[in-house]
């Protein structure tokens, strides 16, 4: 899903402490955005409810192993927390990582292949359709994460981050944000970074409900999904 080049408006001398203390300054929006976040993510689970439990059926008579997946990665101001997911994958895919880390299409210290052997049959439509990332409306319903924001590192991809890249953590992670809706896989690493960095500087509620509306496309198929 191939969209128009965004202009950066990240300067490479901005750091952590001076977006942190602008954001700060919008209580209005935090307040908006947490009353947001938990009525889609509530209206969300009851309208998909029959989805859940089809796929969760469907994982369990896919492969042996749980349906639900929980890793740990870094949320707003470096907090761990658990993010849930449905399984898309066997259940020795970290250990088979080393195997594969070669084959990495991603740069930057993040792991990602188009044809990753560990993706199961049910792994692969679930990964295509972002649907097994819909668990993660519990962590939204939690706080730890939000509708719109940089999505959750792993804590070993976060001790390689820049200072620049860091910035990123001053948000509360989220299921999308620009990264999602202008091109995904065919984005290199630091294009990714300084686009989160972009939404936490120009994040209002007008760009975060456009951002939820533009993700519901990728719930019908995205081609640069992985």
């Amino acid at each position: 899903m191939q969209q128009p080049q965004r202009e950066s408006i990240v300067r490479p001398e901005d750091n952590v402490s001076k977006v942190a203390s602008k954001n700060k300054k919008n209580i209005g929006y935090f307040i908006l955005k947490r009353i947001i976040d938990v009525i889609g993510a509530l209206s969300g689970l009851i309208l998909i409810s029959p989805v859940l439990i089809i796929v969760a059926i469907w994982i369990k008579l896919d492969s042996k192993g749980p349906v639900f997946f929980a890793q740990s990665r870094v949320g707003q101001d470096g907090t761990k927390f658990m993010m849930y997911k449905f399984r898309s994958m066997c259940t020795n895919a970290e250990r088979l990582l080393s195997k594969l880390e070669d084959e990495n299409e991603m740069s930057g210290p993040m792991f990602k292949i188009k044809e990753d052997p560990r993706v199961t049959k049910i792994g692969k439509f679930i990964r295509k359709t972002s649907i097994d990332e819909l668990p993660q409306l519990l962590n939204v319903l939690k706080g730890e994460m939000s509708l719109v924001g940089p999505r959750p590192s792993l804590p070993k991809e976060v001790a390689q981050f820049t200072p620049f890249q860091k910035i990123r953590l001053v948000a509360k992670p989220g299921l999308t944000c620009y990264w999602q809706v202008n091109g995904r896989s065919d984005v290199t690493f630091k294009e990714w970074m300084k686009m989160d960095v972009e939404y936490i500087k120009e994040r209002n509620t007008l760009i975060d409900i456009s951002l939820i509306f533009k993700t519901v496309g990728v719930l019908f198929g995205d081609k640069d999904a992985m």
